[in-house]
């Protein structure tokens, strides 16, 4: 891995929130560039080689929909986190349709953000297949498209994270601290059964009557997907 400081845009139209932002990244040893609407965001992120791209929702000019939308059209696979302060997850289903990795809600303490943050980074480091497939689920970490059973299945990016990951890991027994460390960032420090509760939201959504789950429990150890 290069020791040169990774980049990071950050597109941000409130600029006292923008210039605290910046701080803290430059304290945590990036480099950031800041603008302040979506036009100029994603001229610079179009052009300017970042490793990262924090993008608000809420732009004059451009949203951070279109932004991203226009980003990915482009060709542009930069991990990208959307800011939002709007409540209910319809924000993160229509930033998944337009290619957003992971998204963080207003206000947010400054340590979950460089901790999203370094795990977009280590996911982009450790590369991304094409596609994974598990039986009948299978997953595509550019589109971010999940067709579990043949239907389409539309995942908050958490539990999109936690099905990547596990489903890279397949046939592997991953522990609960394997998952948070990956998936939740190696800062976080909440309760681990926070991996159980996502688990069964993602069976509801991927798993169909009378047929085996592909994320399975493996009692006393943790979990592990399989055909």
């Amino acid at each position: 891995m290069s020791d040169e400081p990774r980049r990071v845009l950050l597109v941000e139209d409130d600029h006292d929130l923008a210039d605290a932002v910046a701080g803290l990244l430059v304290d945590e040893g990036f480099v950031v560039a800041q603008r302040y609407d979506g036009d100029s965001g994603l001229e610079e992120a179009l052009h300017g080689g970042y490793d990262v791209i924090v993008l608000d929702i809420m732009l004059p000019k451009r949203s951070g929909f279109r932004v991203c939308q226009d980003l990915r059209a482009a060709g542009v696979s930069t991990p990208l986190l959307m800011l939002t302060a709007k409540e209910g997850e319809w924000d993160e289903v229509e930033g998944l349709d337009v290619g957003a990795d992971d998204f963080l809600r207003k206000p947010f303490e400054r340590r979950v953000l460089v901790a999203r943050i370094h795990a977009l980074l280590r996911r982009e480091t450790r590369g991304r297949p094409q596609q994974l497939t598990v039986g009948d689920v299978s997953l595509d970490p550019v589109s971010r498209h999940v067709v579990a059973h043949g239907r389409a299945v539309t995942l908050t990016p958490r539990e999109f994270s936690l099905l990547e990951y596990l489903m890279a890991h397949s046939n592997v027994t991953s522990t609960k601290s394997d998952i948070l460390a990956s998936v939740w960032g190696e800062d976080f420090d909440g309760d681990q059964n926070i991996v159980e509760v996502y688990v069964g939201y993602l069976r509801k959504k991927i798993d169909v009557e009378n047929r085996p789950s592909v994320v399975r429990t493996v009692r006393g150890a943790g979990y592990s997907t399989g055909a």
